[in-house]
């Protein structure tokens, strides 16, 4: 398997987590971004349309003839909940991820970010506390599964702890 993406933390993250958790052995293709003024994006768009892929977008990972991401490693590997609640809970949590993720994505590229900045701050407890509130009692989102493969990823070289987003960001972006 081969996984692209730019040279940071970024979008790329839960996904290296769930290669890591399920012992999939891949390649990081990394690619860089110039520096102010003008961010050179050449080394990813002299390639972009050479690989193949039908939306050929930042993230990717091709797989054989597979070029899917997150839903495709977990379905393959058996993470998508055993039960029924279970994988209704591992839906809700990706879009409830994905959607916190647009949101600090959003303020962290915006021209206003230190306008922004205070309101996202004031809502996170707020969703936090969902988080918990779903959580319950249980130990973990969705089944019984531990994080010992994460945690000795993110103990190895290959564990990539920043940048979380590309040099044109306000913030995040060292």
């Amino acid at each position: 398997m081969i996984l692209g993406y730019w040279d940071i933390h970024g979008w790329a993250h839960a996904i290296r987590l769930l290669l890591a958790y399920t012992d999939s052995h891949y390649e990081g293709k990394k690619y860089t971004m110039g520096d102010a003024l003008d961010y050179d994006r050449s080394q990813w768009l002299d390639e972009k349309f050479k690989l193949g892929l039908d939306f050929p977008n930042l993230p990717y990972l091709i797989d054989g003839a597979h070029n899917i991401i997150l839903c495709y490693i977990a379905r393959k590997h058996n993470l998508c909940g055993e039960t029924e609640e279970e994988m209704i809970h591992v839906d809700i949590l990706e879009n409830q991820a994905t959607d916190a993720s647009n949101q600090l994505t959003r303020v962290c590229y915006s021209p206003d970010f230190k306008r922004l900045k205070p309101a996202y701050l004031e809502s996170v407890p707020g969703e936090m506390k969902l988080y918990s509130q779903f959580l319950g009692k249980r130990p973990w989102f969705a089944g019984e599964k531990g994080l010992k493969k994460i945690s000795a990823y993110m103990k190895s070289s290959r564990f990539l702890p920043g940048p979380l987003f590309l040099k044109i960001a306000f913030w995040g972006n060292k």
